[in-house]
């Protein structure tokens, strides 16, 4: 029962996670013209460099690193990944399709890269604590942190920075601009919101409550 218990809660949050980041993607990012770092931002790239489906490249790129995540991480790791992945399309469709709410916050940028920055980086984190990713890059993300000793937000801020600094020749400036703030902004809370995970985690076992990892593998 215990264990049920724990599992309901972990999914419970990673789908809120995923229904986070799909709800400030929608309505922050797209509605306000922000650019995408990350797989999202090459696959982009790729359709105005070289005429190729964004969708297709995503899935290129994503098909190799869950080869990877499943002999490093295992397939336990694999299959709260396709969870998290499906519910953030699902949540995306459902707000593309049938949401009333319009922010429109093309005035006040600003707000919009924290908004943005608060709200993906609160998703990220949230289902990276919990064991899964939404994507390819996040896996990325999460094998360079295991290897190189930097924080996942590290990661996810060099990654994106990489990625918005090819897109230069196509992105405005001023997008630009406000899109690096909120990547910044984001990597901060997804390294707060994971480590503030281990933490907890690292409390528990040594008071002798159980071993919930909010890390699950």
């Amino acid at each position: 029962m215990r264990r049920a218990l724990q599992a309901s809660k972990r999914y419970s949050l990673i789908l809120f996670g995923a229904c986070l980041l799909a709800f400030a993607y929608y309505h922050i990012n797209y509605q306000n013209h922000l650019s995408e770092g990350g797989f999202v931002g090459l696959g982009l790239l790729a359709k105005y460099a070289f005429d190729l489906s964004p969708a297709m490249m995503m899935l290129l790129l994503d098909i190799p690193l869950f080869i990877v995540a499943c002999l490093v991480r295992g397939r336990q790791f694999i299959w709260d990944t396709i969870v998290a992945s499906l519910a953030f399309t699902g949540f995306y469709e459902c707000f593309e399709q049938y949401s009333p709410i319009v922010m429109d916050l093309h005035n006040m940028m600003p707000v919009a890269s924290l908004l943005s920055g608060v709200l993906t980086g609160l998703g990220t984190g949230l289902v990276l604590r919990y064991g899964a990713a939404t994507g390819g890059d996040d896996i990325l993300s999460l094998l360079l942190s295991k290897y190189t000793g930097l924080s996942i937000g590290t990661i996810f801020l060099l990654l994106d920075v990489m990625v918005l600094c090819l897109s230069f020749w196509y992105v405005p400036m001023k997008e630009m601009m406000y899109t690096i703030l909120a990547v910044v902004i984001s990597s901060r809370v997804i390294t707060w919101t994971v480590e503030a995970g281990s933490h907890v985690a690292a409390e528990e076992e040594g008071h002798g409550h159980g071993n919930v990892s909010m890390t699950h593998r």
